[in-house]
Parts: C-alpha cells; structure tokens; sequence
C-alpha cells in the first residue's frame, strides 16, 4: 500500500489541522557610511569649456535652495538650469556636482534622471535603501522614507546633501517629490520647460544659452586638436556661427569632420546644401561624442512631441515648422498669426484628425497664440514673455527666436510635399502683412530679413510652379529703401534662378529681367538699362504680345530710360505712342495708363517744354486725386513733379511752397526715413536756396545729409548728390574754402565710388575748380 496522500477535500467530516503561517521579516541593510554617492554622474564631456553659468550656479546655491537651469528670457526670473536642448544643461549640472563632491562639500549626493515620475520615484527610492537601509521590495516607500529624511532635524550631526533633478521632462512628475528647503541640502534641476510649476519659492532660476562666438569657437579648436587636426581660425569662427554656437551640435560636427576626415569649410557646404537633401542625421558621426543618447536631428523630437500635446493640441509642430523656414533671430509675431498663417494650421490640423474643415477647427489668433506659448513653455521657441498679448499676435508688435538648428531639424522631417506646403504658407504670410506704403522702415527691414531666409531653405520650393510674389516685393522693398546697388543684385540673382528653374521664356524670368534693368538704370547705367529693356521687349513680343500688360510695361520703361540717357525726346515719341495703346486697352483711367500719362509730362519738362509739362501734370493730378485718393503714392509723387516743373518755368518761391506742404504730407504718410520724404526735403531745400536764402538752404542740405548718411549709408547716389549740394550752398552762402574742401572731399568719394568717366565727376572737377578759384581771389 502507498503511503497517505492528499487528495484534497471531500465531502466527509475533517478533523483539526495545525497550520503553519510563516512570517518573512526584512532585515534592514546596511546603512551606506558618509560621504555617498547615489546614481552615475555624467562622465565630462571632452574639451569642456568653463561658463559664466557655472559661477552664476555656484553663487546661486552657495547658501542651500534650489537652482533650475534654463533658456535667456529678457528679463531673468533668478534661480532653476533650464533651456533648450542641446545647450549643455546637463554637463554644467554634472560639473557642479562634481565639484562639491571632490571638495567634500556633501555627505550625500544624489543624481536622478528625472525625465518621468516613474525614474523619479525609483531614483529616490535607490537613495532610501542606500542610505537608510530601506526595504529594497517597496521603492516607492523607501523614495517617502528618504524625501522625509532631507528634511532639517535637531541632530547633532546633520548631513549635508545634494539631488540633482536631470532632464524634468514633466513638471507634474515632481508634484509631491521636491525636496524640502534645508540649510543643509542643495537641489539642482535641469530642464528643457519654463513652466512656472518648476520655479517656485526657494527656487533661483540660472539662464543657460547657447555658447558665446569665442566659448563656441575655442570649443571646436580644442576638440579637433586632441585628434592632432588644426583649421584656419576663421573657418572655425563660421562654422560655429553656421551651427548657432550650439555645443550639442559642435560636439556633433567636431566628431563627424574627425572621423570622415572632412575639413570645416567643406563641412559648412555640406550643412548649407539643400540640393541634395542632406539632413542633419547625415552629417551626424556614427558613434555620438561625451556618451550623449541624441543626434542633432532627434534631440528636440521628445519636446515637440510634448508640446504638440499642450492645448490648444496639434498646433505646435504646425507652428514650428512655420517657424522653421524663418529668419531665427526675428520672426514677427504678426506673421506666423496672419491669415495665411492660420489657414495653413488649420489644414495640418484637420489633416492630422482625418477631418474635414469646419467651423470649430478654424484656428484664430488665440490658438496661433497658444501654440506659441507651448513652443515657448518646452524652449523650443523664444518668445516676448510667456504671456502673448492678443494686440502682438493679431497686430504687428513682438518676435519670436527660433534656434537654427532646431529649425533645420524640423524641416529634415517634413516630406516634399509638406515642404512645398509651409515654405509657400510661410510666404504668403510675409506677404500678408507686407505693408503697401512701407512707412515702417524696421518693419521692411525684418520682412526682407525674413524671406532671404526663407530663400536660402526653400528655393526650390518658391520657385515651383512659379516665382512666389514674395520674392518680388522684397526687391522692391530694397530699391525703395534707398538700397538700390542691393536690389541690383538681388535680381540679379533672382534672374539666375527663374532662369535655371523655370526657363528663360517663362513670365516670371521676364518680369524679373524688367525689374533688373529698371535698377540697373537706378545705379547710373541708364544706357545699359535701356538696352537690356530693348532686348526685353524683343523676346516679349515674340512670347506674350504686343498687347499684353507686361509688354505694355516694358515699353514704359523703356522710354523713361532712354530720356535718362539723355534721348528725350525719342522717349517722349515712344510715350505718345504708348498711351495711345494702353488708352485703347486699359482706359484713361487705369493706374498704368495714368502713370504713362505721367512719364510723358516729364519726357515733354526734359525736352524744354517746362510749360506744357507742368499743364499735363496739373490735369493728371486732377485725375489722380479723384482715382486714387489724395494720399497715394502716385498722387503724391505726381504732386512732387508738378512742384519741380513749376520752379523750372520760374516759379521758385511756389515751387519751394508746394514742396513744403508735400513734405508734411510725406511725413504723416510715409514717414520720416521713406526715400520719397528725403527727395522731398532734399528739392526743398534747393528751391529754398534757389529764392535767395542760400544758408538756410546749406542748412537744410547738412541736416538732410545726417539722415540720409544714416539711412541709405555714404555711398549711395542721393547721399553723394547731397553732398554736391550742401558744398555749393556753402559757397553760396559765403564760404569758398569750405566749398572748395567739400567738393575735394566728394571728387576723392565720386572717383572710388562711380570712377573718372562717370558725368557727376566730370561735374564736381568743374565745381571744385570754380570754388578753389573763388577762395584763391576772395
């Protein structure tokens, strides 16, 4: 028989059983003996550079608290290290840390990779069962026995502590984990966010940036040095530039160019080169330098994700790569909030829900806002102040920063197609906040700044299935800043990429040869101009008409550049015969066959009939003024000329009356550093000495000469005729010697600038002979 076994119950009566229960008590570890080290401190990055950060740091928790590292704001909150990816947050942190250690300056240190509240939970967890010997099988227990032990106690001998927080990825995982205030201990945190959740009392906020030009520059020295590589100063100096001084990205580049052998200026092409798709991840090393877990082209992935998330969700990647074909260091709030703007966030929005457009998915200005206060809120973006006002988001006031990098991160992962899709809604923003009169001179200076930008990142998309107009209104917005040698090249340039990209019959490399001639005229060749503008009209004809708008144009242009050249009167017959043309095609009162109404006046002034032109101009000011209104350009121009035939037919003192009420009119529209407002005041002052008041003329001329020194610089053809005229009202006025010393001055400029055949030379060697004859026998 077997032995008794057990079968389980059954349905007869049992007897007792003794059973045994076992109880299974924790034997407390041992407690770790002081000084101890809980967690892994970041090795040293190779070539570390010393920061004014780190003193700022070490002043700042010189006496307990806590410090959060972070993003430079315009005005500095004090004390948690936070800021963007990438600018060495961790490593200042790791230095600190590693100081204090050394030094014996903490009993207990404590490093948590705080990135959620699961790492935070378990790091303090490790600290509990370390140093107090907690029970290891419940970690969340042991991480509240340890936060409970940092507090400050009556003992005799207190220990003295640091935690470092690294990397918070979320604020709220440190809801109820921050450690306490204490005489005895120091908190260090990290991180990327600017939520005012983390920078509460007791809490010093430290700004971390990006490397300084030289920290930048002296970092890639010493980093391609060790593996025995030297390049010319200045490459290096461009390249760190070109990588925004950003020490993820130099670290990155140094490793690359070292194991590939390439050197700076060829790394540079490489970073620059978007013909070829390039994208950071291929110009990051295969092995990542300092035990560093992103590339360049990841290491923002996490943060946008994040802030993708914050409300009003699914705008902030949208907005970023908006952001992303921008100028970085200035991109107007009114932009990226323009109507453009909204519609292309709209369509990613309701693309990215798999939904059809409709009244609740509209984004307004409050979303655009919202989005780039998420942007701001994860230092993706640098903004105003962490609170956009609705007048800077609708109107034209505030900026926002985006790093380069990070933005060509961001345009790395868009598809062709996407590309295509923001760098045009990117346009048509700048576009739709172009103002008409551009009374707003730093305003059309950041425009400009904006689509060079947007230029340099997205040719290939501007330029397909046309030219985008953007890029036309910025080369006008240069000539008619007074910048007429840089609206020269650029359509120079913009002649060579409608060219290559679209053709040289397309419309669009017509219209850009016509604007390139018509400065070409405006930095003195107007015989070149006219000859290009001849070849022009050639292939027009051929390719669009005779009657066609753009033909009717070139035409105008034409004649106004050949009277330039001195053939008035030829350009006066062409102008007859062009009115009549677009009389017949436009009407007598579209803008076009108004202004060759206009040119023809001037044609007939320069041909000796200063009468008869002044009579033409008064008619056409009458029609203007009830076409277009008393304030528009046009109007106001007009109203420039007929001022100017009035002093030629000998009326002096109404010509200098009509250009005085101009000249208020041209202040309150367009401003006071307009060019037409520096023509004006520059005819006024003429006519002024041409009345007899030859001081108040040179006067004027001085303080003309001031501003447009300023505005338009010494070299421009304005500022140069300025001087020509201040030096021969100065002679008017009594002063030959001065006189004479101001043209020697200016022939020394003109002879540089325009060279010995030009004819405003020929004319201030004359000048200059009459005054020094006039001081010699004065």
């Amino acid at each position: 028989m077997a032995g008794d076994t057990y079968n389980g119950p059954t349905g007869g009566q049992h007897g007792d059983h003794n059973t045994q229960h076992n109880h299974f008590h924790h034997t407390p570890s041992a407690r770790a003996a002081w000084p101890h080290q809980v967690g892994v401190i970041p090795p040293r990055a190779e070539c570390f550079q010393n920061r004014a950060e780190a003193t700022r740091l070490r002043q700042a928790l010189a006496g307990g608290g806590t410090a959060v590292v972070g993003q430079p704001q315009a005005a500095p909150v004090g004390g948690v290290l936070a800021g963007m990816g990438g600018v060495g947050k961790t490593q200042l942190a790791a230095d600190y840390a590693r100081t204090a250690w050394s030094a014996s300056e903490v009993d207990v240190l404590v490093w948590i990779t705080a990135s959620d509240s699961t790492a935070v939970t378990s790091g303090y967890g490790q600290a509990g069962i370390e140093v107090l010997g907690a029970d290891p099988a419940a970690p969340e227990a042991a991480a509240r026995q340890f936060l409970a032990w940092l507090e400050p106690k009556n003992e005799s001998k207190s220990c003295r502590w640091l935690v470092v927080l690294d990397d918070i990825g979320d604020p709220s995982a440190l809801n109820g984990w921050w450690p306490p205030s204490s005489p005895y201990g120091r908190t260090l945190a990290t991180t990327r966010r600017r939520d005012a959740a983390l920078f509460g009392v007791g809490r010093r906020r430290i700004e971390v940036g990006e490397f300084t030009a030289v920290e930048a520059a002296d970092y890639l020295t010493e980093a391609l040095a060790v593996h025995g590589r030297t390049e010319p100063p200045d490459d290096i100096t461009a390249l760190a530039h070109d990588l925004g001084c950003l020490p993820l990205a130099l670290s990155q580049a140094a490793a690359y160019m070292i194991d590939s052998g390439t050197r700076c200026a060829a790394y540079r092409i490489l970073l620059a080169d978007r013909t070829r798709a390039r994208t950071l991840a291929d110009l990051s090393p295969d092995v990542l330098p300092d035990g560093q877990r992103h590339t360049m082209a990841a290491a923002w992935s996490l943060s946008i994700d994040y802030a993708d998330r914050l409300r009003p969700a699914g705008l902030a990647r949208p907005m970023l790569q908006l952001a992303a074909f921008l100028d970085p260091n200035n991109i107007p709030i009114s932009v990226l909030a323009s109507q453009p703007a909204l519609d292309y966030l709209t369509a990613c929005r309701t693309a990215d829900r798999g939904l059809e457009a409709s009244a609740d998915q509209v984004v307004s200005t409050d979303d655009a806002g919202g989005a780039l206060r998420a942007l701001h809120r994860l230092s993706l973006l640098q903004t105003p102040a962490t609170d956009i006002s609705a007048e800077k988001v609708s109107g034209s006031g505030g900026s926002v920063q985006s790093h380069q990098i990070i933005q060509h991160a961001t345009r790395d992962a868009l598809t062709p197609d996407q590309s295509q899709q923001t760098a045009h809604a990117a346009a048509d923003a700048l576009l739709a906040v172009w103002p008409d009169v551009e009374r707003d001179t730093a305003l059309s200076a950041v425009l400009r700044a904006n689509t060079t930008a947007l230029l340099s990142t997205a040719q290939n998309e501007l330029l397909q299935p046309d030219a985008h107009e953007v890029l036309f209104a910025a080369g006008q917005s240069l000539g008619n800043s007074g910048q007429i040698a840089a609206a020269h090249d650029f359509f120079t340039q913009l002649h060579h990429l409608t060219t290559q990209h679209l053709g040289p019959d397309h419309p669009d490399t017509l219209t850009t040869r016509n604007n390139l001639a018509a400065w070409r005229g405006a930095v003195g060749d107007a015989t070149g101009a006219a000859t290009a503008l001849g070849e022009l009209l050639h292939d027009q004809l051929r390719i669009l008409g005779p009657d066609h708008p753009e033909t009717l144009t070139t035409r105008n242009n034409l004649a106004h550049w050949r009277g330039q050249a001195g053939d008035a009167t030829g350009a006066a017959t062409a102008l007859e015969e062009l009115l009549n043309d677009r009389l017949r095609i436009l009407g007598p009162d579209h803008p076009h066959t108004l202004t060759t109404r206009g040119n023809l006046a001037y044609c007939r002034g320069e041909a000796g009939d200063a009468t008869g032109a002044a009579t033409a101009f008064e008619e056409l000011l009458n029609d203007r003024l009830r076409i277009l209104g008393p304030d528009h350009p046009n109007t106001l121009t007009t109203r420039h000329n007929l001022a100017h035939l009035r002093g030629e037919a000998g009326d002096a003192t109404g010509a200098a009356t009509a250009y005085e009420e101009l000249l208020n009119d041209r202040l309150r529209i367009l401003g006071p550093d307009h060019p037409h407002t520096l023509a004006t005041r520059h005819n006024l002052a003429a006519w002024r000495g041409a009345v007899g008041d030859a001081t108040g003329a040179a006067t004027a001329f001085e303080e003309l000469l001031h501003d447009q020194l300023r505005i338009l610089g010494p070299d421009h053809p304005h500022t140069l005729t300025t001087r020509n005229n201040l030096a021969h009202w100065r002679g008017q006025a009594g002063d030959a010697t001065g006189a004479a010393t101001a043209y020697e001055e200016l022939l020394s400029d003109l002879l540089r600038v325009l060279g010995p055949d030009h004819p405003d030379t020929f004319t201030t060697r004359s000048s200059l002979a009459y005054w020094r004859g006039s001081a010699e026998t004065g």
